[in-house]
Protein backbone atom coordinates (compact mmCIF):
# COMPACT_ATOMS: atom_id res chain seq x y z
CA UNK A 1 0.00 0.00 0.00
CA UNK A 2 1.37 3.84 -1.12
CA UNK A 3 1.81 5.87 1.78
CA UNK A 4 -0.32 8.51 1.46
CA UNK A 5 1.31 12.21 -0.21
CA UNK A 6 2.38 15.26 1.74
CA UNK A 7 1.50 18.76 -0.10
CA UNK A 8 3.29 21.36 0.90
CA UNK A 9 2.54 24.54 -0.60
CA UNK A 10 5.11 26.97 -1.39
CA UNK A 11 5.62 30.52 -2.63
CA UNK A 12 5.36 29.67 -6.17
CA UNK A 13 3.70 26.23 -6.48
CA UNK A 14 3.66 22.72 -4.48
CA UNK A 15 5.68 19.74 -4.04
CA UNK A 16 3.86 16.60 -2.86
CA UNK A 17 5.60 13.31 -1.68
CA UNK A 18 4.78 10.09 -0.44
CA UNK A 19 5.40 9.67 3.83
CA UNK A 20 4.36 7.62 6.47
CA UNK A 21 1.68 9.06 8.44
CA UNK A 22 3.91 8.31 11.62
CA UNK A 23 6.99 10.82 9.80
CA UNK A 24 4.02 13.62 9.48
CA UNK A 25 3.30 13.33 13.22
CA UNK A 26 7.00 13.41 14.08
CA UNK A 27 7.22 16.69 11.86
CA UNK A 28 4.24 18.04 13.55
CA UNK A 29 5.80 17.19 16.77
CA UNK A 30 9.08 19.30 15.32
CA UNK A 31 6.82 22.21 14.33
CA UNK A 32 5.19 22.35 17.49
CA UNK A 33 8.69 22.91 19.17
CA UNK A 34 9.35 25.46 16.80
CA UNK A 35 6.50 27.70 17.41
CA UNK A 36 7.10 27.50 21.16
CA UNK A 37 10.42 28.66 20.52
CA UNK A 38 9.58 31.49 18.39
CA UNK A 39 6.45 32.21 20.70
CA UNK A 40 9.37 32.67 23.50
CA UNK A 41 11.03 35.05 21.53
CA UNK A 42 8.16 36.87 20.05
CA UNK A 43 7.42 37.50 23.95
CA UNK A 44 10.75 38.67 24.94
CA UNK A 45 11.32 41.10 22.46
CA UNK A 46 7.66 42.94 23.24
CA UNK A 47 7.74 45.32 25.87
CA UNK A 48 11.18 44.71 27.58
CA UNK A 49 14.47 45.58 27.12
CA UNK A 50 15.96 42.32 27.81
CA UNK A 51 17.40 39.83 24.79
CA UNK A 52 16.00 36.55 24.77
CA UNK A 53 17.58 33.76 25.67
CA UNK A 54 19.21 31.42 22.49
CA UNK A 55 16.50 29.33 21.43
CA UNK A 56 17.48 25.82 19.70
CA UNK A 57 17.42 25.42 16.16
CA UNK A 58 14.84 23.23 14.29
CA UNK A 59 15.67 20.35 12.15
CA UNK A 60 13.89 17.40 11.34
CA UNK A 61 14.79 14.83 9.13
CA UNK A 62 13.20 11.83 7.19
CA UNK A 63 15.33 9.35 5.29
CA UNK A 64 12.99 6.72 3.69
CA UNK A 65 12.81 6.48 0.00
CA UNK A 66 12.93 10.31 -0.23
CA UNK A 67 15.02 11.96 1.77
CA UNK A 68 13.06 15.33 3.64
CA UNK A 69 14.58 17.98 5.96
CA UNK A 70 13.59 20.40 7.40
CA UNK A 71 15.31 23.33 9.39
CA UNK A 72 14.53 26.62 10.99
CA UNK A 73 16.75 29.20 13.52
CA UNK A 74 13.92 30.76 15.52
CA UNK A 75 16.30 33.15 16.81
CA UNK A 76 16.67 35.32 13.38
CA UNK A 77 13.12 35.32 13.41
CA UNK A 78 10.52 37.95 15.34
CA UNK A 79 7.04 36.08 15.15
CA UNK A 80 6.03 32.46 13.95
CA UNK A 81 4.37 34.49 11.64
CA UNK A 82 7.17 35.96 9.80
CA UNK A 83 9.61 32.75 10.09
CA UNK A 84 10.44 30.72 7.07
CA UNK A 85 11.75 26.77 7.05
CA UNK A 86 14.31 25.86 4.95
CA UNK A 87 13.23 22.70 3.18
CA UNK A 88 15.35 19.86 1.24
CA UNK A 89 13.89 17.11 -0.49
CA UNK A 90 16.11 14.52 -2.80
CA UNK A 91 15.99 10.97 -4.31
CA UNK A 92 18.83 9.61 -7.01
CA UNK A 93 17.17 11.63 -9.41
CA UNK A 94 16.40 15.11 -8.08
CA UNK A 95 17.29 17.49 -5.44
CA UNK A 96 15.36 20.31 -3.93
CA UNK A 97 16.38 23.00 -1.53
CA UNK A 98 13.80 26.46 -1.19
CA UNK A 99 12.29 28.10 2.03
CA UNK A 100 8.87 27.66 2.80
CA UNK A 101 6.32 30.44 5.10
CA UNK A 102 6.35 28.40 8.51
CA UNK A 103 2.43 29.02 8.71
CA UNK A 104 1.63 27.36 5.42
CA UNK A 105 3.60 24.13 6.28
CA UNK A 106 1.87 24.28 9.39
CA UNK A 107 -1.35 24.22 7.70
CA UNK A 108 -0.42 21.62 5.41
CA UNK A 109 0.90 19.09 7.85
CA UNK A 110 -2.18 19.58 9.87
CA UNK A 111 -4.46 18.96 6.51
CA UNK A 112 -2.63 16.01 5.71
CA UNK A 113 -3.14 14.70 9.76
CA UNK A 114 -6.87 15.54 9.64
CA UNK A 115 -6.89 13.81 5.67
CA UNK A 116 -5.37 10.10 7.01
CA UNK A 117 -6.03 10.36 11.05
Amino acid sequence: MDSPRLTLNLENGSVSLAIPSDAVKEIKTALDGLINSLKIISATNTGTSKKPSPQPVMEYRHVSGVFLELFCNPNIWPTPFAAKVLLTIRDQQIKLTTEAELTRVVEDVNQYLEQNS
